[in-house]
């Protein structure tokens, strides 16, 4: 009989663990349709061609990856140039990209499915968690002589709410818009985006802890690591190595069978090439402060905000996830409520990039204004990029999904991420 009891115990504990749920609502995975069926005209679709084909006939770009999907159905999927210019490798619509920044609303779609756990409150001090974080610093004074610093105590501790909208105060290392943050992260070992070198996020967190912030938390935006150590929290409350938990409880749920941190072996001839141009032509990127074959080597290291790997249907997939609510193919990862709060606006007007868009708790989000300026979709639209030239968005109004995916570094005189949504919203005939 106890050991019955044991038995039960652990089967409902272990339900306990599971973050996404069945759900009554069964939306069905992506396929592909007709672009009429969905409301699109295939005529004005061939704009998006020939908007494409003639970037890499002009070498703005060696190759694209373009996805647009409506209403849950995949109506326009294309790949454009070469994967590999050097290898002469014809680029695939189903070929693997760094997908960098984008990494960034899978890790805040895990905090949020934990916080629906009740496994933390979003204003919480990350200290409680991350105990290192106790009593941070704001920076004071800077040497550039041999780059010592010193601090004076911030008004407040940092939250997990100001950690995932980019309002913490805690900077971004090797990219990061201050030199000063650029030169006290590389002293102190911070590890970005990946590392071959056996360290784990939870080490790179634990040294980032230690450093400066650039303001108080809560007075201003400024794009920053805060959502690694988001990730290391992930480890932390779970009890689960990152790529495990993704792996778990958001890939296999969803069906992205080709979003990694670090690729196996069999997918590793589908990875994108990073190329930039030199003399005329595209050839691959050299060893900078990352390894250009990341994700191919292995490591133990998983940037919750930057290292992923994907293609554009698997991303696409984790949006339609949004756009319905939270569910897809049967499965809940996040409530409909969670999700209106994730879609809405965090940061008031401390977001200063673009007076048409606000930061919610995982994209950029447009607002009325935004709307207005055309060619952009409808206010709520949702979007991010990342690094290494990949973009995306999604309009909950019009139900429409764009992904756009390439591997360029260097000056390029590529546009097509900016007129991407413009093609795609002209192409409506509905």
């Amino acid at each position: 009989m106890k050991k019955c009891l044991f038995l039960f115990c652990l089967l409902v504990s272990s339900l306990l663990l599971v973050a996404q749920t069945k759900s009554a609502k069964n939306s069905p995975l992506l396929t592909e349709a007709t672009p009429e069926s969905q409301g699109f005209s295939t005529e004005r679709l061939a704009r998006m061609d020939a908007m494409l084909q003639s970037a890499v006939t002009d070498s703005d770009i060696p190759g694209a990856v373009m996805l647009i999907a409506r209403n849950g159905k995949i109506v326009y999927w294309k790949a454009f140039g070469m994967a590999d210019n050097q290898a002469k490798r014809t680029l695939k619509r189903d070929d693997i990209f760094r997908i960098a920044s984008q990494t960034k609303a899978i890790t805040s779609t895990a905090v949020m499915m934990l916080w629906e756990q009740g496994k933390f409150q979003l204003d919480d001090p990350i200290s409680k968690y991350i105990p290192e974080f106790k009593n941070p610093q704001v920076l004071k004074d800077f040497k550039y002589g041999d780059t010592t610093w010193t601090g004076e105590p911030a008004k407040s501790e940092i939250t997990i709410r100001q950690l995932i909208t980019h309002t913490s105060g805690v900077g971004y290392g090797v990219i990061d818009g201050d030199e000063r943050f650029r030169m006290i992260y590389h002293k102190a070992g911070i590890t970005d985006l990946y590392s071959d070198k056996g360290v784990t996020i939870g080490e790179s967190v634990r040294k980032l802890a230690k450093l400066p912030l650039h303001h108080n938390p809560g007075e201003k935006y400024t794009y920053s690591e805060g959502i690694d150590v988001l990730g290391y929290l992930i480890e932390v409350v779970s009890g689960e190595p990152l790529d495990q938990y993704f792996r778990k409880h958001i890939f296999e749920p969803l069906g992205m069978n080709d979003t990694y941190f670090y690729l196996p072996s069999e997918k590793a001839s589908r990875l994108v090439a990073v190329q930039e141009p030199k003399n005329g032509q595209w050839v691959r990127f050299p060893n900078t402060f990352y390894n250009p074959d990341y994700p191919l080597t292995k490591g133990t290291f998983f940037s919750g905000g930057a290292g992923l790997s994907s293609t554009a249907k698997d991303y696409a997939t984790f949006l339609q996830m949004y756009l319905n609510g939270g569910e897809l193919n049967g499965k809940r990862l996040l409530s409909r409520t969670t999700v209106d709060v994730v879609l809405t606006n965090q940061v008031g007007d401390l977001f200063a990039w673009d007076n048409g868009k606000g930061f919610s708790l995982a994209f950029g989000v447009l607002n009325e204004k935004g709307e207005a300026k055309g060619g952009q979709g409808s206010a709520g639209t949702f979007d991010w990029g990342g690094y290494f030239n990949t973009s995306y968005f999604a309009d909950p109004e019009e139900k429409i999904i764009g992904v756009l995916l390439k591997q360029t570094q260097g000056t390029v005189s590529d546009e097509t991420g900016a007129y991407m949504r413009q093609m795609i919203y002209q192409a409506l005939d509905d």
